[in-house]
């Protein structure tokens, strides 16, 4: 007997409970003669007989019997998979918002913030526009200025400070070469910061930062970036100081009517505690100004 007869089965275990066809119809909205076939189906191809038939009903034979231990067992094998998988679907979702940038750190920082043992799920957003809890698509932010509208509790966190970089190898000093966002994406200072400055020779620009990281690292040219991309990445670096008047505080806005939940409270606790760990690092203190 092939395994993927199951649901033949399955069908067995109804007509077993049921004591006959009219009670497994009932229960499976299967009609009686398919479910009879079926059952005639089943006995040839276990070669055994597996009830006794009489006009009361279906009683089993001590084939169906043994069988039907068997079968009770693989249906509670089967619904213990059955209860694994609903229970993950089940598990509350904290939802976490940040923009492309920062959604670098928080995933190569993901054990810090979630752990597979952890009752609870959580959803990773990413954002290039101001962040707005407003209808509640997300329970926690990570904004670079403090909202001054809407049900939402903030809390300040580390200084995130910017400086150029180039690739390593590149000789920054005799090329020129600057790689920026493009004006309809930048939408933040340092992502202004390049075409905002005479004399800035651009010869390629993008409309993602991750795009400018990776092409920065490839050698085309210099381009302003967060330290704590910068610094943590040792196919960069400083190709000047740290920016002074683009620094600002980041902060961990939460929405007002979910901060009290205790799942949403544990990540945004993690996070500010990720955050601090790595101070230094967001404020630029972790790197070498190059000579």
């Amino acid at each position: 007997m092939k395994v993927e007869n199951w649901e033949d089965l399955r069908l067995f275990l109804h007509v077993a409970e049921q004591g006959g066809l009219a009670g497994a119809a009932e229960k499976t909205g299967i009609s009686a003669p398919t479910i009879g076939r079926r059952m005639l189906a089943l006995e040839r191809a276990t070669g055994r007989a597996l009830f006794v038939r009489a006009r009361t009903g279906y009683e089993l034979a001590a084939d169906g019997r043994i069988l039907l231990d068997r079968v009770r067992a693989m249906h509670e094998a089967a619904q213990d998979i059955v209860d694994w998988h609903e229970a993950v679907h089940s598990m509350p979702i904290v939802r976490l918002l940040s923009d492309n940038t920062l959604s670098c750190f928080t995933a190569t920082s993901l054990r810090h913030l979630w752990a597979p043992h952890d009752a609870f799920r959580v959803c990773f957003k990413t954002t290039e526009a101001a962040i707005d809890l407003t209808h509640r698509d997300v329970d926690i932010g990570l904004a670079a200025e403090r909202p001054q509208l809407g049900n939402v509790a903030v809390r300040r966190s580390v200084a995130v400070a910017y400086a150029p970089y180039c690739a390593q190898g590149f000789d920054h000093r005799r090329h020129c070469n600057w790689v920026s966002l493009g004006t309809d994406v930048a939408n933040q200072p340092w992502k202004r910061w390049a075409f905002e400055q005479p004399g800035r020779h651009i010869t390629n620009w993008v409309n993602s930062p991750r795009m400018m990281f990776d092409l920065v690292k490839a050698g085309a040219g210099i381009a302003v970036m967060p330290c704590f991309i910068g610094d943590s990445d040792r196919g960069f670096v400083r190709a000047g100081p740290v920016i002074d008047e683009l620094g600002h505080d980041l902060w961990i806005v939460l929405h007002g009517d979910e901060r009290g939940r205790q799942t949403v409270r544990t990540v945004a606790d993690r996070l500010s505690a990720l955050l601090t760990a790595n101070a230094s690092l967001f404020s630029g203190s972790n790197g070498r100004d190059p000579l």
